[in-house]
């Protein structure tokens, strides 16, 4: 069984309010126990400890569990000071953690790129330690600046998403159950959902998503679209179009490779290979679809993969990927019934060259 992990909200809840404690009484908690969304009531222990007056630091080392977590093994520290008597709880990007520069996200521009649940986290953390200890005029009221870095998190950045989201100079702090599930891709499906939101909050109406980096280079290049309208969907085109639907653009170009748009056109929303594999008899019905011959059809059935066939099709003059893309719009279309929203396919292969495309076409 897969190891479930803690996310990078959790971590920095029990880094904060191990640093409090130990502001207000000189002793820090080791191992720290906070309380997730859930009820769940995990305990941390400390890889940083460190104080002076006026302030206190502590530090939690991530583990993500079985989870291939970018920030899995980082540092995740909290430094916590004395706020004005009547300022609650304010946040403070340090090193390593990104500042929110584009509307749409669910933070502000200006802010520290720390989502609203481990806001949350940390505030109730703090005001529990606060009430645990009693409240006076020395600071005991709850009333702090928390400051969260990640040592090395500008690095670990650039393998992230975040500067097609307008989040500079780190990582963001995410979670929203404090849990980490492996392979559960939720920080991908986050970042689709946040660069949809980005993309409506600057007011573009056509969102592009692609499966990989080179049909994300061919369709920007092909449609002329600006960074911020390219969506990294990868192989979750339900969580995207599903998302669309609820926050709708006006257009909707999907697209990718021609063994991705294949699987697509047989049905399959969610793409990655674990989900199934390119069904060589619908590709090979395709090809007789477009007018290929018995054995050529039979040939494209003992095919080694999607790419043979392709190679088969063109070799004589028939054009599959055609029928490859209607089939891929019809399923595509299947989370956008009814909204009257424009999608598009477009199939490209390994080089990023047009195989076919099926025009934008508003779905009913």
């Amino acid at each position: 069984m897969l190891r479930r992990g803690w996310t990078t909200g959790a971590c920095a809840t029990a880094a904060a309010k191990a640093a409090y404690e130990a502001l207000l009484t000189g002793d820090f908690p080791d191992p720290v126990a906070i309380r997730l969304p859930g009820g769940e009531t995990p305990a941390f222990a400390l890889a940083l400890q460190d104080a002076a007056p006026g302030w206190a630091r502590a530090g939690i080392v991530k583990d993500a569990g079985d989870d291939p977590d970018v920030t899995h093994g980082a540092l995740v520290t909290a430094t916590v000071r004395f706020g004005p008597v009547g300022s609650g709880v304010t946040f403070k990007a340090g090193d390593g953690v990104g500042t929110v520069t584009r509307p749409g996200l669910p933070i502000p521009p200006g802010e520290p790129a720390i989502n609203p649940v481990p806001r949350r986290m940390m505030r109730e953390a703090i005001a529990e330690v606060a009430g645990r200890l009693g409240r006076s005029g020395d600071g005991r009221s709850g009333d702090v600046e928390i400051e969260i870095a990640i040592p090395g998190g500008a690095r670990l950045a650039e393998r992230t998403l975040n500067g097609r989201l307008g989040i500079v100079g780190g990582l963001s702090i995410l979670g929203t159950t404090g849990i980490v599930v492996p392979y559960s891709c939720a920080a991908w499906i986050h970042s689709i959902h946040r660069g949809i939101d980005v993309a409506r909050a600057m007011g573009f109406d056509h969102v592009a998503g692609a499966t990989g980096s080179t049909s994300e280079d061919a369709v920007r290049a092909l449609r002329a679209l600006d960074e911020v309208q390219l969506i990294d969907m990868g192989d979750f085109v339900g969580g995207m179009l599903k998302y669309i639907r609820a926050h709708p653009v006006a257009r909707v170009t999907v697209c990718g490779g021609f063994a991705k748009m294949a699987k697509l056109g047989q049905g399959l929303l969610d793409l990655h290979s674990k989900r199934g594999a390119v069904d060589l008899d619908w590709l090979a019905g395709r090809l007789a679809e477009a007018g290929g011959a018995a054995n050529l059809v039979a040939a494209a059935r003992n095919a080694n993969s999607a790419l043979e066939v392709m190679e088969m099709a063109r070799a004589a003059g028939l054009d599959l990927g055609r029928l490859v893309a209607a089939a891929a719009w019809a399923t595509a279309a299947r989370p956008l019934a009814g909204t009257g929203i424009a999608l598009e396919i477009v199939v490209f292969d390994r080089q990023g060259g047009l195989v076919a495309e099926t025009g934008l076409r508003t779905v009913g």
